[in-house]
């Protein structure tokens, strides 16, 4: 049995050494990550996954820079603003789509005119403020705002605003989804749904040949443990959204490099406004109340995180310092869903299973909700259905998590609470002085003038309890040894063409 016993380890060694030296050999970066993309169509969707593929496959007028604190020019060679602020003109660099197409400016004039016309656009709310788009010559476009507006040049480098390809929509809107032709460091050249996609350096890309591998592989892995045992095994050479209860371990692992980056991501307990129960502010006090935050926060960061106070994270522009929380007063909570004649209502909370953090929120929230007479029920789901229910309204309760795409609040500020298209990031929160209040911050100029607006929307929605803010923590992943480069930067961009693998 001993004989037995070392063979068997020392074949065990062989095979991950094996993993290890032909993920390097083959120059493949191949990433794990907890679930797969919806679309590669950049106006169709808010979710990160999505997101965070389509800044790398996709071009902008102007782009997030490497530190994620400012914006810089990308298809756009330079530009020019009118003395009143409203008017932007764009000149285009010399660049090609991944079809080998010119980027011309009718694509940049099609792509922002779709941006803010197409019923499926999930921002158009955000770019209403263009009154118009035109093309000048085939470089040169002219944008007209309605009214001057801070939010708009920060607001161009988000994903939604990528330079898309006319022919290539107007051929096959559908199918651009799955199989985009893009103008960005790479392209899509495989996708197997609900288990991998696969990029590849675009060779028609403007800035030359960047990419330090071949070939860029996201592995659809639902687990948790799993993804972690893979890097671990040298079949994955990183993997992202690992739970901070894996990380102590993986800290003291010299084969995995933990990345705990700084980001803008909030997790926050969404309520669904249409549940009756839900739609009364005292219930929805009195769930915020029951809550011990900072015990949330602890057992699910294990001290990583910071406890939440505002649906602005902290540090970022105009992040309103002094905004109370209510509370933790399960006594209080207990006579707020008394007199609100709650006593015994059942509530249906949607978890993504294989989600450690999501499964330990759901269970605590469960536990101290019953301790003010409030029954959740919890629905586990596979972590590709949990956005469909949100945006169906088929949930009670569910966590999310927002992280910034741009610098600027509007972007959020508006999906979250100004009751748009996105339905308040479909909690159906509605508060027709903070809809207002919204717009006209996203217009506002004077940046004091501004940073007041943002206060007052932070303590009014605070009020309301649209949601409860739960804790502002790092972005977690982890590489493996002889991996170069890995970075999330705060808006939760990677820059793929840093990475190199040995």
């Amino acid at each position: 049995m001993k004989h037995s016993l070392r063979q068997m380890l020392v074949a065990l060694a062989l095979v991950l050494t094996m993993g290890i030296e032909q993920a390097a050999a083959d120059n493949v970066l191949r990433i794990g990550r907890n679930e797969d993309s919806t679309t590669l169509d950049p106006i169709k969707t808010s979710q990160n996954v999505d997101i965070w593929i389509d800044n790398n496959i996709h071009a902008f007028l102007l782009r997030s820079n490497r530190e994620g604190d400012g914006v810089e020019l990308d298809l756009a060679e330079d530009y020019g603003v009118s003395d009143d602020q409203k008017v932007y003109t764009f000149t285009l660099k010399r660049a090609k789509f991944s079809d080998g197409s010119p980027v011309t400016a009718e694509d940049a004039v099609f792509s922002l005119t779709r941006l803010r016309d197409h019923q499926e656009s999930a921002m158009r709310s955000v770019f209403a403020i263009m009154e118009s788009v035109e093309a000048l010559d085939d470089r040169q476009i002219r944008i007209t705002l309605s009214e001057p507006s801070a939010a708009f040049l920060p607001s161009l480098s988000m994903a939604a605003a990528s330079i898309v390809p006319k022919h290539a929509i107007e051929a096959d809107e559908e199918g651009y989804g799955t199989s985009p032709v893009t103008a960005g460091i790479y392209k899509v050249v495989e996708w197997r749904r609900g288990e991998m996609l696969a990029l590849e350096p675009n060779e028609h890309y403007y800035g030359g040949a960047i990419s330090k591998v071949d070939r860029v592989e996201w592995h659809v892995i639902p687990d948790d443990n799993t993804r972690v045992l893979k890097v671990r095994a040298g079949e994955l050479d990183a993997a992202i959204m690992i739970p901070f209860s894996l990380i102590p371990s993986l800290e003291q692992d010299a084969a995995v490099s933990v990345h705990l980056d700084p980001s803008t991501r909030e997790d926050s307990l969404l309520m669904n406004h249409e549940n009756p129960v839900l739609a009364k502010k005292e219930v929805r006090q009195a769930i915020n109340m029951a809550l011990n935050l900072d015990a949330i926060t602890q057992v699910v960061t294990f001290g990583k995180a910071q406890v939440a106070n505002s649906l602005m994270p902290a540090g970022t522009m105009f992040y309103y310092a002094d905004n109370k929380n209510l509370p933790y007063d399960p006594e209080k909570a207990k006579e707020l869903i008394k007199a609100a004649g709650a006593e015994g209502a059942e509530l249906t909370f949607n978890g993504a299973a294989g989600n450690k953090a999501n499964e330990q929120i759901a269970v605590m929230i469960q536990q101290q909700l019953a301790a003010i007479g409030l029954k959740v029920n919890i629905r586990k789901l596979d972590p590709g259905q949990t956005w469909g229910r949100l945006v169906e309204g088929d949930y009670d309760l569910a966590v999310v998590y927002w992280t910034y795409d741009v610098l600027d609040p509007d972007q959020k500020v508006a999906f979250t609470v100004g009751a748009d298209e996105n339905k308040s990031y479909f909690s159906r929160y509605e508060n027709p002085e903070v809809t207002e209040l919204v717009k006209k911050a996203r217009a506002e100029l004077d940046e004091d003038t501004r940073r007041q607006m943002y206060y007052d929307i932070q303590a009014k929605v605070k009020e309301d309890v649209h949601w409860v803010d739960l804790f502002y923590s790092p972005f977690s992943n982890i590489s493996r040894k002889g991996v170069e480069g890995f970075y999330q930067n705060p808006m939760g961009i990677f820059p793929l063409h840093e990475i190199s693998v040995d």
